[in-house]
């Protein structure tokens, strides 16, 4: 620190806070344009290896790595074996979810026997949720050379076979490779409420348009086609309930709006 006078006082003297001449003005604004250059760099720096850390831990740490022991299956119904289910799953044990192909992984699971329709959801940090619609059997078909039975869903997709009918599901005749009559009878089996499906015993069918159901407790029901089918259950359960139809051996609701008794 300087001093000055003048007159009779005299005090301190600051330096100059600006430099006085161009070649220090030039030294100090090249001096910031290398300040920010060096922050600029570490921050560039700082952002380069963040970004790495994250992309480590997302595609390539094992923190979010797949555990096979984690995986939950639901939906499998009667049909579906979980464990082929878990089988298929386990071949990407160890891939972290982020690069878990669950599109890929949905299609192999649908190759799985008795599986309708998959969806693969990701549980954080490492597991997995596959929710199924299995392909429940509806009928039974009597195979050619009476050796068993076919199971067949409501779409007509084998899903199994048995030596006999499984209990509770109605066996259907219908003429060898007609499918047209198939799919009529499925139709109206699909459409049929679960307490009335149970009291099926048998289906018969000549063309699509006969279909005759035989009750377990007794009555032939005349269906005719698959038809207005909702209209028919209602007018099968009145006249179930109706005193008038008790002790009848057939109850045609063919034609729905005049129903017949004998």
């Amino acid at each position: 620190m300087t001093t000055y006078t003048t007159g009779r006082f005299s005090g301190p003297v600051r330096p100059a806070v600006v430099s006085t001449t161009s070649q220090e003005r030039f030294a100090e604004r090249a001096r910031a344009r290398r300040h920010l250059a060096r922050r600029q760099l570490l921050l560039t720096a700082g952002g380069v290896l963040g970004a790495g850390g994250l992309a480590w831990l997302l595609l390539l740490s094992p923190v979010l790595a797949l555990d096979p022991q984690k995986v939950e299956v639901t939906g499998a119904g009667t049909v579906v074996a979980v464990d082929q289910v878990l089988a298929v799953v386990a071949e990407r044990a160890g891939t972290p979810l982020p690069r878990l192909d669950t599109v890929g992984l949905r299609d192999a699971v649908l190759d799985v026997p008795g599986v309708r329709e998959a969806r693969v959801v990701r549980e954080w940090p490492d597991g997995l949720a596959v929710q199924l619609v299995s392909r429940e059997p509806v009928a039974a078909v009597p195979e050619p050379d009476g050796g068993g039975v076919v199971l067949l869903d409501e779409q007509g997709v084998q899903v199994g076979r048995a030596d006999a009918p499984p209990e509770g599901l109605p066996t259907v005749d219908v003429p060898v490779g007609d499918e047209r009559t198939l799919t009529a009878v499925l139709r109206v089996l699909e459409q049929l409420p679960p307490d009335l499906l149970a009291q099926v015993g048998s289906v018969a069918a000549r063309t699509q348009d006969t279909v005759t159901m035989q009750l377990r407790d007794g009555p032939q029901v005349d269906w005719g086609s698959a038809d207005e089918t909702p209209l028919k259950i209602a007018v099968l359960q009145a006249l179930r309930a109706a005193p008038q139809a008790a002790g009848a051996s057939v109850l045609d609701v063919s034609a729905p709006r005049l129903p017949i008794t004998r």
